[in-house]
């Protein structure tokens, strides 16, 4: 349900903070604006006694995360990658929350396996180890096959987690549906599509059959990719909570003091990382979406090894296209055409001033090159980003929500492992290779290959459909809807009442 009940979801998200010592060592770490940290302290101090306690052992942050839930992990995850937003420190702290928090039993682990494959464990394993690994959503448990002695790793649900998320979604459901009701300027961002989006990306990682079909996908992709490995899952043994893989051992991307003590060469490791992912975002248009150090690991050869595929992207052609010549503009410096992109996709109004769009973006790209890395600070950037597309009046591209993240959480990798890297000089490669095959007269002739075997194909059905298309044309318009503005007035009058109500009740105590 996403009705005003849940305001009670996000005050706790307040007191959880403030309890916890998080709210402080947050709005730090961000550089939040005097403003924000004055409102958020306010709306969070009053119900502190409300706040969830968490694990004193663990950092303020993590122990507040942790406590609030999955939904809550999961963002933990992302900025666990980004030192340079939120600082080495709370970066060091929140890659907990990647791999290591607690298990649940062995023994409630071992009763879902039989559950799901329908026979005993020991008709299927000879050994069954306890938690290798535990994360957000999931487990992982080491184990040997009875029928050939391979290793193999059992990745199991953690107990009522769909549960748990679903609450957490409704609750940001209802912040998505207030913010675009009582800020009508934030609608640009489309809060409400970005959280269906969400859900629909959560969704699928609480299904291990479609995870497990994603990793075959994957691995049947990235075959050929030099210096990279892909678990495959056993069919036979994987269902809707529990997926089997075959074992990969290696050592994380996390640990830059047992990758430098095994002799491999992090720069490189670094730049590997950020290509391929180029390179399966652009070639195959199916990438990792969550390619955090945890998820990340190094083989004794030096491949790197890739785990959990519960969120992963897919982008069309075009789509590709786009951000292909988008990249390829900024690091060629060519802002105009970048500009003409961004137009011709759609994600600029066409009403909006072309050069002064280019000139716009010029500030952005400029200050990137020529500077060493570990000298950007991507939060400015960001930052600087956000006022360009407010005022260009660009709406969020729901479709390049999980890409866009991705490339934040891949670029915090690679600078974890090589603080000095140059993002661009790295990407280009990948970029300029993918342009030169798919953008130009090979990728024309292609296209229209393509075309003739669609019509081909819909060659008897093309006078019908073209007739009914003449049809519709000549319809008057259909009646607009009568104006909501009544319910969604009463709507905002109840959740200002039952915030108050709150209010109240906290002065109170």
């Amino acid at each position: 349900m996403r009705g005003p009940h849940n305001i009670w979801r996000l005050i706790r998200t307040g007191a959880t903070f403030e309890r916890s010592g998080a709210m402080a060592v947050a709005l730090e770490a961000l550089q939040a604006p005097p403003r924000l940290r004055f409102a958020a302290r306010l709306l969070g101090w009053p119900f502190k006694w409300l706040g969830l306690r968490g694990d004193p052992a663990l950092p303020p942050v993590t122990r507040a995360l942790t406590a609030l839930g999955p939904a809550y992990i999961k963002f933990g995850q992302i900025l666990s990658t980004r030192p340079d937003l939120v600082g080495e420190e709370m970066a060091d702290q929140l890659r907990y929350l990647q791999d290591k928090l607690p298990p649940f039993s062995t023994a409630e682990a071992r009763a879902m396996v039989e559950a799901e494959l329908g026979r005993p464990l020991e008709e299927v394993f000879s050994a069954f180890s306890e938690p290798v690994a535990a994360a957000s959503i999931a487990q992982v448990h080491k184990a040997r096959l009875l029928s050939d002695g391979r290793d193999v790793a059992v990745k199991v649900l953690r107990p009522g987690i769909e549960r748990a998320f679903q609450r957490d979604i409704d609750a940001f459901y209802f912040a998505a549906d207030t913010i675009e009701f009582l800020a009508p300027f934030a609608r640009r961002l489309r809060p409400v599509d970005v959280i269906t989006h969400f859900e629909g990306v959560v969704m699928g990682e609480l299904d291990m059959r479609l995870e497990s079909s994603a990793a075959s996908e994957f691995a049947d992709n990235t075959r050929k990719d030099a210096g990279f490995q892909v678990p495959e899952p056993l069919w036979d043994l994987s269902g809707r909570r529990v997926m089997t893989l075959g074992w990969a051992e290696g050592i994380s991307l996390a640990d830059n003091a047992a990758l430098d003590a095994a002799g491999h060469d992090r720069r490189a490791l670094g730049a590997r990382v950020l290509q391929l992912f180029l390179s399966h975002a652009l070639r195959d248009g199916f990438f990792h979406g969550d390619m955090h150090q945890g998820n990340l690991k190094v083989a004794a050869n030096g491949d790197i090894i890739a785990y959990d595929f519960g969120i992963m992207g897919r982008i069309d052609e075009y789509t590709r296209r786009v951000y292909a010549e988008i990249l390829l503009g900024f690091i060629r410096k060519d802002y105009r055409r970048v500009a003409e992109v961004h137009f011709e996709a759609g994600y600029v109004p066409a009403d909006r001033d072309i050069d002064e769009f280019a000139r716009a973006l010029r500030a952005v790209g400029e200050p990137i090159f020529g500077m060493d890395a570990s000298r950007i600070s991507m939060a400015r950037l960001l930052s600087y980003l956000f006022d360009v597309t407010e005022r260009f009046g660009m709406e969020t591209r729901t479709e390049l929500i999980l890409l866009q993240r991705t490339m934040v959480v891949v670029e915090g990798v690679a600078r974890s492992l090589d603080p000095h890297i140059n993002i661009w000089q790295v990407a280009k490669p990948v970029v300029e290779g993918y342009v030169a095959t798919n953008v130009g007269p090979k990728a024309l002739l292609r296209d229209l290959a393509q075309t003739a075997r669609v019509m081909a194909r819909f060659g008897p059905r093309l006078p019908r459909l073209v007739e009914a298309a003449l049809i519709r044309q000549a319809d008057p318009l259909p009646v607009r809807p009568p104006s909501r503005w009544r319910r969604r007035v009463v709507y905002a009058l109840a959740t200002a009442g039952v915030f108050a109500l709150g209010l109240w009740a906290g002065t109170l105590i």
